[in-house]
């Protein structure tokens, strides 16, 4: 299990992702959930990925291995070459939908399930940045103001968090700060999330990555904020009025 969220806002998006893979207690690795293409001052493009992890390692390294031809020159059908986020979108789900194809009727026999899920987001220069979540079947939906973000994979515990805190308006740095403390929510009642955890906040207009951490073990600003959650949250639940049983 995995767990990966993604913001739209008018300040840019913010996309966080855990790096911990499970197939059992005593197989657990870190891979990175987060990959981005990034063409400074033209585009940049963030791709978060749950699901079968050989299903997405496939569908990444195709789309880079599309990008450009072998002389170098870029292919205008690969992520460098389209011209909007809706035609990265479909291109994304377009590559899915093939692994699948490729890989799943083996993996189905198996009784391994080869699906994947995809957040898609970033900026191609001349228009404005948009974020769209990819299903396995290849189609995907776009968020919007009223439905600005989306999440894929363990996303129960994180979600009453992100629901009371980000909307469309919320400046980037609160919008991370809240995607950290649903991650914290997450590892606390799931094992099978953890760190690292990678954050990258893409501000519009800049066509290039700015703001990037990834948080491993021990971090002293993740186990700040952590403990400030903690203790805020005990607080405020002795606060709470006692129930009337009259």
């Amino acid at each position: 299990m995995t767990y990966c969220v993604a913001a739209l806002t008018t300040e840019g998006i913010v996309f966080a992702s855990d790096s911990r893979t499970n197939a059992g207690v005593d197989h657990i690795s870190v891979f990175s959930k987060m990959n981005v293409f990034e063409v400074p001052g033209d585009r940049v493009v963030v791709m978060l990925s749950a699901g079968n992890l050989g299903t997405t390692q496939s569908v990444v390294s195709l789309l880079h291995m599309r990008t450009r031809f072998p002389d170098g020159t870029v292919n205008q059908t690969g992520i460098e070459g389209l011209r909007s986020m809706y035609d990265v979108a479909l291109l994304a789900g377009q590559t899915l939908r093939e692994v699948i194809a490729r890989d799943g009727p083996s993996l189905s026999q198996q009784g391994i399930d080869p699906g994947s899920t995809l957040i898609v987001g970033g900026q191609v220069r001349g228009e404005a940045p948009r974020l769209f979540m990819v299903y396995p079947q290849g189609n995907f939906i776009e968020a919007t103001t009223d439905t600005n973000y989306f999440q894929i994979g363990e996303t129960k515990y994180g979600k009453p968090m992100i629901d009371r805190v980000v909307k469309f308006d919320t400046p980037i740095k609160e919008v991370a700060k809240c995607l950290l403390v649903s991650f914290d929510s997450t590892m606390r009642s799931n094992l099978s999330v953890g760190l690292p955890i990678d954050l990258l906040g893409y501000e519009t207009a800049a066509l290039r990555v700015t703001l990037r951490r990834r948080y491993t073990e021990g971090d002293p600003y993740f186990a700040q904020i952590s403990g400030f959650w903690s203790t805020g949250l005990l607080r405020v639940f002795a606060e709470v009025p006692d129930v009337s049983w009259s």
